[in-house]
């Protein structure tokens, strides 16, 4: 065969090879430039779920029961819709929590230990200004109460918060500048006494409690360490949340419940700009709407906080129990929005309370 017979014959076969391709690809539909999806098809079958991707935002407390209330919930989830849920979690203290999410931590759903907590990630303008209205039980998920931790035995007999504030009794409690768990303390003191009218004394006896502060740690955690693992102080005020979990990993200390105290209540809200931004309103208020169902109810139950489902509530009312006098909230003292300023604004009670105790420390 000549050499240009050779080179002809080349040409005609790369040239039919090409569109032999050319209608292979307008046959199945296809072209070089068809972008690829985020779900696989089988052969033959239809394309698979895309992965949903979720992040939550909380405070430290209720990890133990997220590890398995989010596996419940990518199952019921799954069985719903046929995606998958993955999560990325993020736990510590809760004002450091929304300062994060405000500084652009990239939250779907959050969980607060305090309401004024999502408020400022709502004053941000991340959330809707209704973000507890959409919710069930105006976004409170759970409870809790704020009692004493006391060494064994409770060698200085502290039953009630006016013992607390007895000469010589060292106390822990965190910062209310920096701690949102020490604001329900100083609260839980103040409406000990001031319901029936008596501000003054109750004045007088949050003054001497902090008067016996041996250390203002900056967080609930820390104050928590402070106690159980460095050994300071007669007396700390915690989240009964915590001192169940202290107790259960083995911590040497009792547990005392005060006769009147306040309810600790937190706040979940999804983060309206986030989820818009990437696409899982959806899949997010579900999961807000599944920690009120009574499954995820019970391992908030399990782990040391209070359930708010009534069924729920009941049938863990042992381990909860009720106090002898006055169970109080902060609607009692006006809401957070009359009482945030009242006591922990920059002229409010508590900076005139610190200014008392430092000069009759001089």
């Amino acid at each position: 065969m000549k050499r240009n017979d050779r080179q002809t014959r080349t040409i005609v076969l790369a040239l039919a090879a090409l569109m032999m391709l050319a209608l292979g690809l307008l046959a199945s539909g296809c072209s070089a430039s068809t972008p690829k999806t985020s779900a696989s098809a089988e052969a033959g079958g239809a394309p698979a779920k895309k992965t949903r991707q979720l992040t939550l935002v909380a405070y430290s407390i209720p990890k133990k029961a997220y590890s398995k209330i989010i596996p419940a919930f990518q199952a019921y989830w799954k069985r719903k819709t046929g995606e998958d849920v993955k999560f990325t979690e993020s736990y510590g203290g809760s004002g450091a929590q929304a300062r994060a999410v405000i500084d652009g931590l990239d939250a779907d759903v959050v969980q607060l230990a305090m309401e004024p907590d999502v408020g400022k990630i709502a004053g941000a303008g991340l959330v809707a200004e209704d973000w507890q209205a959409r919710a069930p039980q105006n976004g409170v998920p759970t409870t809790s109460l704020i009692v004493f931790g006391v060494r064994r035995s409770n060698p200085k007999k502290i039953a009630d918060w006016a013992d607390i504030s007895k000469p010589g009794i060292g106390v822990i409690t965190p910062d209310p500048k920096s701690s949102g768990g020490a604001q329900w303390n100083l609260l839980g003191s103040w409406g000990s006494v001031s319901f029936d009218g008596k501000d003054a004394q109750a004045y007088a006896q949050v003054e001497k409690l902090y008067s016996n502060a041996l250390v203002l740690d900056k967080s609930a955690r820390d104050a928590s360490n402070t106690f159980l693992k460095k050994g300071i102080g007669d007396v700390a005020l915690l989240w009964e949340s915590d001192a169940l979990i202290a107790k259960d990993e083995g911590g040497e200390f009792d547990i005392v419940y005060p006769k009147s105290t306040i309810l600790a209540e937190t706040a979940v809200s999804v983060v309206d700009k986030v989820v818009d931004k990437n696409g899982t309103r959806d899949v997010a208020e579900a999961f807000v709407q599944y920690l009120f169902t009574p499954e995820a109810q019970e391992e908030f139950a399990k782990a040391g906080l209070r359930p708010v489902l009534p069924e729920v509530e009941a049938k863990y009312a042992d381990k909860y129990p009720k106090p002898s006098g006055k169970l109080f909230t902060v609607a009692d003292f006006g809401g957070w929005k009359t009482t945030g300023e009242r006591f922990f604004g920059d002229t409010g009670i508590y900076s005139r309370i610190q200014a008392d105790v430092a000069a009759k420390k001089k």
